[in-house]
Order: C-alpha cells, then structure tokens, then sequence
C-alpha cells in the first residue's frame, strides 16, 4: 500500500514534469517562481513504534525490501539532521524515526528469515484462532487500567503516568506541526498509522500463543478485577482533574509562541491576528457595522499616539492576511507600522462567513452587491470608524491640545486591484457629496476601474455576463467554495502542489496560459491561509456584473440598474454616474503602480487612470514594475515595497497645535 502510493505520486509527478517540460514559454512564466525543481520531497518508510525495543528479522527484511525498493529511484539520506531539514517528520512518527535509525540495516539473507517466513505460516490458524480472544483482551486492556482510585494502586499510578505522557505528546505535537501536510502527506500517515496497527496486533498475537502462561496470568488478572467496583472507578477516573499545561510551567525552556493550526487535519487556517500576533506585533479588531447592516472586520496594528495613520485595503479574492503574508519582511502592513504608522486593515464584505445584523439572512441576499456598495458603504463605514478612534486616542493621550474639528492625524490609504477602484469610488463620491474623506494621500497598485484590454477569458465572460448576470445570481449569487470539506481539500492539494514541483509548476504554467501569461505565482497564493476551511473570501456576482458593465461600456461608471427609473432614485440622473469625469475633484495626490506582466489589469488600464487625472489637473505620479497583478502584494519585492513606502513617507505627521498657542 504504502509503495502503491509512492509509486502513484511518482507517476504524477513525472507526467507532469514531461508535460512541463515540452510547453512552450514555461521559463518566463516559472522565471521568479522559486522552488519548481523536478523531484519530488518524498521519504522513505519508518519504523512503527513497536519495534523500539527489537525488530523481527521477517518484518526487517520487510522494511529492508521497501528502502531498498525506495532508494532505487530516488536517494534518501540518512542523516537525521538533513532528514529535519528537508522533510519535517509528522508528529506521530516521532518515536518510529528514534527506532528506525537505532536500527543496523543489513542487505544479507539471513536463515532467520527463512525460519520467520516458516513460523509465521504455521501459526497463522492460531493467529485466527485467537482473534476474538485478542479483540476481547484489548477492550479489557483498557478497561482493567481503571479499576481503582486508591493513590497506592498500581491502576491509578498508571493513569498518572498515562497524564504525564499525554502532556508531553501534546507538547511535543504542538511544537512539530509547524507547517501543513498535503493530501498525499494525509495518505502516507494514514498507511503508516494502519500498517503499525496491524503488525502491532499481529505482534500481541504471537506474544500470547508462544507465552501461554503470561497469557493465562492477563485473563486471570482481568477476570479476576472485572467485578469490583466497575462504576465508582469509572466515576473517578472520568472526574479525575486534567490541569491545562501551560508552556514553560515545567518545562521552561521553549518560550517562542506556538504556530496557530486549529485543526487536527493540519490545514493551514491562521487569520491575520495569529500572523501578526505570532509576529510579536500588537493587535486590535474593530468590529464595523454599514448602513445596510453588514458588519465588517477592520483590524489594526495599533500605535495609539502616532499622528499619522494608513489604510490598506485588498482586492478581489482576497482579505486583509493579503497585507500581512509575507511575513516582517516583505508586508506593507509590518514596514509602515515600523515606519511609526498607525495600520489599519480593512475587509469588505463577501465572507464565506457571512457576518450581518441579521443573522437569518438568506444567502442571495446577503451575496447581492455590487462595487457601488463596497465604494458608498464598506469603506465609509471603516473610514470613519478610524477617524472616530484616531480622534478620541489622540485627545486622551494629549489633553492639552486643541479641540477643534480640525482632523489630528494624517491617514494615507494604499490599495490592491478591486481594492484601488473601490478607493478611487469613495474618494470621488465623498467629494460630489461635500463630505470630507478624510484622506491625505492614494497609492493604488493596479487598480481596476478599465477593462478595455483584458484577457480572452475574461473578455468572454463580461460579454456572457451582462446579459445574463441577474439570472445568473439567482442561481449562483457568489464564487466561492461552499463546504468545509472541500474547502480543507482545496487547503491541502495546495500544499501538494508545493511538495511536488513539477506538479506544481505545471498547474502553474496552465494558470498563467488561462489568465493571459500573466507571471504571478498562482500557486503559491492558493496556498495561503485565508483560503481555509473555516472561511475565504468570494466574489458576488453583483461584483462581477457591475465589472461587466463597466467593461462593456469602455468607462469607470457606477452600476447601471437597468432602467431609468432605478438609475433616478441612486444617482439623480437616468444614467449611471462616470467617475472618470469628476476626477477633477480630487484634491489629494495619487499615486499609481502598475505591472508589465499584468495581464488581469494591464499597465495599458492603469494609464486610462493617470492621463483622465492628468488632464483634470491631479497631482498624480506613475511607475511600471517588471512583475505580474498579485506581485504587488504576495510576492516580496524589495523594490516594490520601497517604493511604496517612499510614497506613503510623502504624507507628513498632523502638527501639534497646542491650545495656548492658538489663542
């Protein structure tokens, strides 16, 4: 079974690597793209628990055969140090791989194995035999190791001792499962934890026929206890305290935090507060509620007295552990807090979750929007909410200051995609209402708002999609997976994806085909954490209709109802307001990066965006990276993240004015 499996693997993997190797422009969508080596990270069998102590010579030449088998095609080392490094063992085969390399591996036939060939079929109808008998001793087993509470009792100091090494192996647990397995992973353990269950039977088995007398003194000890006081010591045991183990309590020394992995099916489901928490960051969530009852997460870095604060807001597919996944290095999120911002992560609604005032809302209702809610709704709700916390923080930290309704801080925003249309919406909108949008400087890194030039995918889905979008919605109102199971599914053949390259680099390169060649790393996106079985985000089909429209009609224009009557009560006009056209209402600098690679949003788009604010008389800058659309915020680019820090420096700090001062 376990080679079945491996030699499956192989076989996938090799295909894959033959079909990768004869397609075309492979190397420029791979180039950047680390890791897609063609072999895959595979290990050879371990030793279950039970041989610790000894090893049969019959199931050594077993396991000799299998590593012999194995190292045939691909070479395992056995140093155990390399073997931590490359491939991390699952926690349940901790104690197998202590055993295994105790172990001498001899490659000579031995007479022994003969002998243990022979003597395992001559007891085979005595292994039958004694099946049932077994099944029974191993409920009684267990049964018979809670038969007293008395502390002098050999039973009870045996459930002490059981408590202590359950301590341990959560502890041991909790400090090895630091990073995901795969569904090929799942499938090596699952054998591995079957296979050391059956010989571990098999091994019990042969004890008893060959120890009758040992045997004999088991089922007397049971039978002989198996009538006194069975529910008093059931009673006792189920009520025996477990005290949590708290780290460092008696073992002080490991003191760094544990990862966050929530599930015993090891899939990946941090949110961005274990990210940035584990990070040694601080962290606050805001709970936001909108003006149609959609209560949205805003989440923070918090640097309470910091006079300058910054806005990042995701894009499509996406949440705010966009900003935060590339750890303190290369997260936008992590380098403005170390620049002396105050970060705020803002999440627009389209959860799996589905958080509402409402907790019955139907599924097509809640899913129903479009970017004129994330735009007019979402990101007024989370602004202000800053503006409210900002305000107040800074008045208790510094009493002494004037308070007047002048703003006291600066907040810059940069945005990702979607992310920068839904901005550019707000900030426009805001201005035609006379509101203030409290907003010091826009950096919007590919920002959606012209699909003129898209790829042919998407082209042919907006022309499908505008005719047909609200029909569409009735039936399927959002993309997103919608079980857990297929969600955790999703998780872990992502993970697959990665232990075996050139698997992962051909789902790679066939993504890159579909979306244009554009050169990002897909795969490795699939894999982060808030696509989990607990929640992700989707993507209404609203979203997509109000996308086609816009492509359709060659303009950065709000959604188009349908009818002029609709179009009347929404915008006081019977056609959908252009945004374009009021660009010249913006009295904030903007700055807009865009990728060649680009093929969701091409630089072509983004430059629709700079000459309208050129020609309305924007202070509006513009730079081109070599990179591709989910570059910008999942791909740590030094010279990327450089200069959009440089960018966001431009928006200096709120004076101080103190009170005396101004009278």
């Amino acid at each position: 079974m376990y080679e079945s499996l491996n030699n499956t693997a192989r076989l996938i993997n090799g295909v894959s690597a033959l079909l990768l190797s004869v397609l075309l422009g492979k190397a420029n969508i791979l180039e950047g793209v680390q890791g897609w080596e063609l072999r895959p990270t595979f290990h050879g069998p371990r030793f279950p628990r039970w041989m610790e102590n000894g090893v049969s010579s019959f199931n050594q030449f077993i396991h000799e055969l299998s590593l012999e088998s194995d190292t045939s095609s691909i070479d395992y080392s056995s140093d155990d140090n390399n073997l931590d490094e490359t491939y991390p063992a699952s926690p349940s085969s901790h104690g197998s791989r202590s055993s295994g390399t105790s172990l001498p591996i001899n490659n000579a036939w031995h007479w022994t194995d003969l002998m243990a060939c022979i003597l395992s079929l001559i007891l085979l109808p005595a292994r039958l035999l004694l099946w049932m008998p077994f099944l029974v001793f191993r409920l009684l087993n267990i049964w018979g190791s809670k038969t007293s509470s008395d502390p002098g009792n050999p039973h009870l100091r045996n459930f002490h001792s059981f408590r202590n090494m359950h301590t341990t192996k959560d502890h041991v647990v909790n400090r090895s499962i630091d990073r995901r397995r795969g569904v090929v992973e799942d499938l090596h353990l699952a054998i591995e934890i079957f296979i050391e269950a059956i010989f571990d039977m098999l091994h019990k088995t042969v004890h008893c026929v060959l120890s009758p007398s040992s045997a004999f003194r088991i089922f007397r000890k049971l039978f002989s206890s198996a009538s006194a006081g069975v529910k008093d010591v059931d009673n006792d045991v189920l009520n025996a305290s477990m005290p949590p183990v708290t780290l460092g309590d008696k073992d002080p020394a490991p003191t760094e935090r544990n990862p966050t992995l929530h599930h015993a099916l090891n899939t990946d489901a941090r949110t961005c507060k274990d990210i940035i928490t584990e990070l040694g960051y601080p962290y606050e969530a805001i709970h936001v509620t909108t003006a149609d009852g959609y209560i949205l997460l805003l989440e923070r870095i918090p640097r309470r007295d910091a006079r300058k604060a910054v806005y990042l807001q995701h894009g499509i597919f996406d949440s705010s552990v966009g900003w935060v996944s590339n750890g303190v290095v290369g997260s936008s999120a992590f380098a403005a807090y170390d620049q002396g911002y105050d970060v705020f992560l803002g999440n627009l609604r389209g959860l799996v979750s589905r958080g509402h005032v409402d907790k019955n809302i139907p599924s097509r209702k809640y899913w129903w929007f479009t970017v004129n809610e994330l735009g007019t709704k979402d990101v007024p709700a989370m602004i202000e909410k800053i503006h409210e916390i900002k305000t107040d923080e800074l008045k208790m930290i510094q009493p002494d200051e004037e308070t007047n309704d002048e703003q006291p801080y600066k907040l810059g925003a940069i945005a990702h995609s979607l992310g920068g249309a839904v901005m550019l919406m707000y900030t426009v909108t805001r201005l035609i209402e006379q509101k203030p949008h409290r907003l010091s400087r826009l950096t919007l890194l590919s920002p959606a708002g012209f699909h003129d030039e898209t790829i042919f995918i998407l082209t042919v889905a907006h022309y499908f999609v505008v005719p047909l979008g609200p029909i569409l919605a009735f039936f399927v109102p959002a993309l997103y997976i919608p079980t857990r199971f297929f969600r955790m599914l999703f998780n872990k053949l992502a993970r697959d994806f990665h232990n075996y390259p050139a698997l992962g680099g051909l789902i790679q390169t066939v993504l890159s085909y579909t979306l244009g060649g554009d050169s990002s790393n897909w795969v490795g996106v699939m894999g982060l954490p808030h696509y989990n079985m607990d929640d992700m985000p989707g993507l209404s089909l609203g979203v997509i209709h109000h996308l086609a429209q816009v492509k359709w009609k060659g303009k950065f224009v709000m959604y188009d109802y349908g009818n002029a009557s609709a179009n009347m009560k929404a915008y006081g006009s019977p056609v959908p307001i252009d945004l374009g056209e009021y660009y010249s209402l913006i009295d904030i600098p903007i700055d807009l990066i865009a990728g060649r690679k680009d093929k969701i949003i091409s630089a072509a788009m983004v430059t629709r965006h700079y000459k309208l604010m050129k020609d309305a008389s924007v202070h509006v800058s513009y730079k081109e990276f070599e990179y591709g659309h989910l570059d910008f915020t999942k791909s740590n680019q030094e010279d990327i993240l450089a200069y959009v820090m440089s960018r966001l420096l431009l928006v200096e700090p709120a004076l101080k004015h103190q009170s005396s001062q101004k009278k």
